[in-house]
């Protein structure tokens, strides 16, 4: 089996002999849109609500600051 470098080098030599530009303007678009695909990943039911929650939150304004999260937290560790 070949490696993936290998595989890389057989297909950059490949593109490096091909003149038609709309064929490797399609092929740019194809590697960009793989690109972006590899990067999303499926969310679960439970996921899914989770965020609906969050965007509830920023709508009616119920968010705090990082400052003040910590301050939370450092008063939350010293009340233990």
């Amino acid at each position: 089996m070949a490696s993936v470098d290998k595989i890389r080098y057989e297909i950059i030599e490949k593109i490096m002999s091909i003149e038609n530009k709309a064929f490797l303007e399609a092929l740019d678009q194809l590697i960009a849109t793989s690109q972006q695909n590899e990067n999303v990943y499926p969310l679960n039911e439970f996921q899914k609500q989770l965020l609906l929650m969050s965007e509830e939150d920023i709508k009616y304004g119920s968010t705090i600051t990082q400052e003040e999260l910590l301050k939370r937290k450092k008063q939350w560790l010293n009340d233990k």
